[in-house]
């Protein structure tokens, strides 16, 4: 099983990063690679078990569901179910832990899936690169960092 773990820390307190980034329709209002995002069957985004289908800017299209999610723990958990990328049983974490000297936030961010061996150094760096680090960037120059 590959793994991939990207953190980072926000100028900003825990609680207005989780306000941006909580939404699991709301991709693209912080994601620089996502074109458009919506849920499934008209659900409410906060709604455990619904499915967003998205789009990014390349054409891609990727369909995940969310698997839990915390308010009081600031954490989001979600499966892709389809995708492009060469890859299964895909689960990834969002979570945010307040850092209270100057009141920043602990932000980190990562996934286990199976996929073949000698594809799993590139998808394992393109998703942190690409997809982690690049929304941690995103949201670094949104709260002024």
């Amino acid at each position: 099983m590959a793994r991939v773990y990207v953190s980072s820390v926000i100028s900003a307190p825990a609680a207005r990063v989780w306000a941006r980034v909580r939404d699991f329709n709301g991709l693209p209002n912080w994601h620089p690679a996502i074109a458009e995002s919506r849920i499934e069957n008209g659900e409410p985004a906060d709604k455990v078990g619904c499915i967003r289908a998205f789009s990014l800017r390349n054409g891609d299209r990727l369909r995940e569901q969310l698997l839990g999610l915390s308010d009081y723990d600031m954490f989001c958990t979600y499966a892709i179910l389809d995708s492009p990328m060469p890859l299964t049983n895909y689960v990834a974490t969002l979570r945010l832990t307040p850092i209270t000297d100057q009141e920043r936030t602990f932000i980190e961010w990562s996934a286990d899936f199976d996929c073949a061996p000698e594809r799993e150094g590139e998808l394992v760096g393109g998703i942190g690169t690409n997809v982690f680090q690049g929304g941690f960037d995103a949201l670094k120059r949104a709260f002024g960092g």
